[in-house]
């Protein structure tokens, strides 16, 4: 069964244990490969990504489409990495220099 990509907006996407992570927004296209690269979730359930962040969904994760986008991975949760806090500046001019 062949589906245009356009049929794919709007469609909810579930993870492999059956919970809702949200609606297609956009189709990730590769244009040099002619392929689907992936499935862009604007709004993702709270359960399942940290503050409901937008997230590509790798279309290779994709296990059928229908009605909805079954998926055939998804992480248990996907949790922002916290980078380090950099130091200010009065904080950097009161490490002594070697």
């Amino acid at each position: 069964m062949l589906v245009e990509m356009t049929e794919l907006l709007g469609r909810q996407i579930y993870t492999p244990d059956g919970r809702l992570l949200g609606e297609v927004d956009n189709v990730v296209v590769d244009v040099d490969g002619t392929k689907i690269d992936g499935l862009y979730v604007g709004e993702t359930s709270p359960m399942l990504v940290d503050e409901s962040r937008p997230t590509n969904v790798p279309y290779r994760w994709v296990a059928a489409v229908n009605d909805v986008v079954l998926l055939k991975y998804f992480p248990k949760r996907v949790s922002l990495k916290k980078a380090p806090a950099r130091p200010s500046a009065d904080e950097e001019a009161a490490v002594p220099a070697r």
